[in-house]
């Protein structure tokens, strides 16, 4: 499908800098009256992964996937779940492993291609049997994590997913470092690293991983590459950052999505760089829609005309079409 011309989002008067627009959401705004259900689902593999579900009595559900270092509580989580709800969604905000408020059991944590994890999460959101539809949606991680997952299962995938989402979407991990580590992006990296970082002693304090890496020198670690390295990669059996990169990147699967997926990506998002605005790939797959607003920023879009944010009024949309 082409891109997807003249989006509808205008960024407000003086939002049009892609770090404001990241920024502003982040310390500024507040989402109040979402009520979670959680569930804990055990694992096969002796671990354990807690949803919380923001229930209206739907037969349609939207499973949300967060970004890094993000949960349930993320604003642009619970922007969504509250719009969604109001529109008669059902929506299961899952958080990924060691973003609860307690830390998994196991080695392993999350990470942008753990596609086995949201499977998991989509299996046991059919084996409840109480919904006609269930749709995704992702950002940032959560957006490459949704895509790599269709993509990877192309038509194998339950009858009921019947649409996807994806918001900021870095479909290429090894671009997206690249940008992240550029000096006017220093900011976000240093606050990813220090709950990273945070992570690994607490991790080790629940099991031993000192037989994998090097716990005592995490607080030495400068960059989320070097994290990577050393941390991400060896923990999830990746050789090294850039063969987690390689095969974590869901831009090589988009051409096998099967259902109608939305990708929006704004031209101003100051942490994903040019080879991740999936332009050819979604030329090629008639179910992909890329849309490329001018301004928007890393998950912001920005909205004061109303309660809620561009890209909440603009997944329902999408959402609601040709139903």
């Amino acid at each position: 499908m082409p891109l997807l011309k003249d989006s509808s989002y205008t960024a407000p008067r003086f939002f049009a800098n892609g770090h404001i627009q990241t920024i502003y959401p982040y310390f500024f705004r507040s989402v109040e009256d979402v009520t979670y259900e959680r569930k804990r689902l055990e694992l096969s593999d002796g671990d354990f992964l807690d949803l919380d579900f923001s229930k209206v009595g739907s037969k349609k559900l939207v499973i949300l996937s967060h970004g890094l270092e993000g949960n349930s509580d993320s604003v642009y989580i619970k922007g969504m779940t509250k719009k969604l709800n109001q529109y008669n969604y059902d929506v299961l905000a899952w958080n990924m492993r060691g973003c609860s408020q307690e830390l998994n059991r196991l080695k392993i944590f999350y990470h942008a291609g753990a596609t086995y994890d949201l499977a998991t999460v989509v299996d046991h959101a059919v084996s409840l049997k109480e919904y006609e539809s269930i749709s995704l949606i992702g950002f940032s991680l959560g957006a490459n994590l949704t895509g790599k997952y269709l993509g990877e299962r192309g038509n194998d995938i339950p009858s009921e997913i019947d649409k996807a989402i994806m918001f900021s979407m870095p479909a290429d991990l090894s671009c997206s470092n690249r940008e992240l580590h550029r000096k006017l992006n220093s900011g976000y990296m240093l606050e990813f690293l220090k709950t990273m970082k945070q992570k690994i002693i607490m991790k080790n304090d629940i099991v031993n991983i000192e037989d994998i890496v090097d716990v005592k020198n995490v607080f030495k670690v400068r960059t989320v590459h070097e994290f990577t390295e050393k941390y991400t990669a060896p923990l999830h059996g990746f050789k090294n950052a850039d063969d987690y990169y390689s095969r974590s990147s869901s831009k090589q699967y988009l051409e096998n999505i099967k259902v109608p997926s939305l990708i929006v990506n704004a031209k101003n998002d100051p942490i994903i760089g040019k080879s991740c605005y999936p332009i050819r790939e979604c030329a090629r797959n008639k179910n992909l829609f890329l849309e490329i607003p001018e301004s928007g920023g890393h998950v912001g879009f920005v909205n004061f005309d109303g309660e809620y944010y561009w890209s909440e009024l603009r997944a329902r949309k999408f959402l609601e079409e040709n139903k």
